[in-house]
């Protein structure tokens, strides 16, 4: 796997079931999406398992024409720093508000992984 690009690895880690981020070996800070060096310094990144849990840092609910559901797709600020958009599912889209905890989870939809968000159950 390390021929791949960073986004090759990431959804190779996906497929595995792995939600991984990359961290800077420079400052330890973690980035998102997948790159080939850190930003700003150029300093190498390594793989390292993500915790999966977040924040709802912004949310829009995108209407769709019946009989389609609508959905949300929301920005997420991830614990180790980076943000990244996905969804929150298990939840009405309308229900889903900024501040909330979240929990990542993967999902499969065609022959591709992707990240979804939960609502954190026992959140503070």
């Amino acid at each position: 796997m390390a021929d791949a690009g960073p986004d090759e690895q990431f959804r190779a880690f996906l497929r595995e079931g792995r939600f991984m981020l990359q961290r800077a070996a420079s400052d330890g800070r973690f980035v998102f999406y997948p790159r080939a060096v850190a930003p700003g310094d150029g300093a190498a990144l390594e793989w390292v398992e993500a915790s999966g849990r977040g924040r709802v840092y912004s949310t829009t609910v995108v209407r769709k024409k019946p009989p389609e559901p609508s959905y949300n797709v929301a920005l997420i600020d991830l614990a180790e720093g980076p943000r990244m958009m996905s969804r929150v599912e298990g939840v009405a889209p309308e229900d889903v508000k900024i501040g909330m905890a979240v929990r990542a989870r993967i999902v499969v939809s065609g022959d591709e992984p992707f990240v979804v968000f939960e609502p954190e159950v026992d959140a503070e």
